[in-house]
């Protein structure tokens, strides 16, 4: 696990030191890599004195902490806390702290917030956006997660991400250059099963979107799953567009929203887009937008019959679904 306030992990660290000690200017090799060259040096330094194990993360945490809450003190306004249930201000006048600092050992503790549990006993009966719960549809089908994921189009030649940051003409002066624009990947992914379909689109307007729903019910039919819910955000082109709805129609199907501003809701697709990007659109340094777009449908293939997945047992989402559904 990389420090939380590092801008290199090791193997970072240990590319930058190899390109210095080749006697590359230290500056050059700082930008390429996105840090200051005063970090560079540090590195290098701790490397000459070190070697690999300079390299390592180290704590940035203090040795002494002499400002901090004595534990009497944090021990008691947590036994406070769990057997009166008083909120922080409260709290931080009846130990004698601060309220930021009452909310700090609480929250350091892991209590959940008193709007979660009962008022009578006390027992947490709400979820929140922190529990660990997690939910499961029992059946392929029972519910389909669908969203958008917006990619800016590859020139071609590949552009910076190919030749380097150093290499962008900012065009200082001279007239710009057309603008690539985005390709729009329409996701949906089986909340049971974690089967996916994705298309690469032209835009997310509604009838697109509906045209997509189409195609992935076709999809998951074929592989005898027949869609029952599906949920979106709140995008115009999902909850007003007619034609979205005229497809939920036609697959009697039930649309569920996600409450505003809360898209760890639709999880499912919004881990799928993660896993799209780190393994299919940024897994190599395409020279051309055709040539990433073609690499998609493989890439899907992988991803539902092969690849193995921690949500299904380790084995592919096409394991999860039956030919008989």
């Amino acid at each position: 696990m990389v420090h939380r306030n590092a801008r290199l992990a090791e193997a970072g660290r240990l590319i930058l030191v190899q390109r210095v000690l080749s006697g590359r200017p230290v500056s050059h090799v700082a930008k390429e890599l996105g840090v200051s060259r005063q970090c560079a040096h540090r590195w290098v330094s701790r490397f000459r004195l070190l070697g690999v194990a300079g390299l390592r993360d180290r704590s940035s945490r203090a040795r002494t902490h002499p400002r901090s809450t004595p534990s009497d003190v944090s021990a008691r306004l947590l036994e406070l806390r769990r057997v009166e249930r008083l909120g922080r201000d409260e709290l931080a006048r009846r130990v004698g702290v601060s309220p930021s600092t009452a909310s700090r050992i609480v929250a350091r503790a892991g209590l959940p917030a008193l709007h979660e549990l009962d008022p009578v006993t006390g027992i947490r009966i709400r979820a929140s956006r922190r529990t660990q719960l997690r939910y499961e549809r029992d059946r392929p089908g029972d519910l389909v997660h669908i969203d958008v994921k917006k990619l800016g189009r590859i020139p071609d030649g590949g552009g910076w991400r190919l030749d380097g940051p150093a290499t962008i003409d900012h065009n200082k002066g001279r007239i710009r250059s057309k603008k690539l624009g985005f390709d729009y990947i329409h996701v949906a992914v089986d909340d049971h099963s974690r089967l996916a379909f994705a298309r690469i689109l032209p835009d997310e307007k509604g009838p697109t979107c509906a045209a997509f729903l189409t195609e992935a019910a076709a999809f998951f039919a074929s592989h005898g799953v027949s869609i029952r819910e599906v949920m979106t955000d709140n995008a115009m082109n999902y909850r007003l567009s007619r034609d979205f709805r005229s497809a939920l129609a036609v697959l009697d199907a039930k649309h569920i929203l996600t409450r505003p501003h809360s898209p760890w809701q639709n999880g499912k697709a919004e881990r799928f887009n993660r896993t799209l990007q780190e393994n299919w659109a940024y897994r190599h340094p395409f020279t051309s937008n055709a040539d990433r777009n073609t690499a998609l449908g493989p890439w899907l293939d992988h991803y539902n019959y092969a690849r193995a997945h921690t949500a299904c047992g380790g084995q592919p989402p096409i394991s999860r679904v039956s030919p008989t559904l």
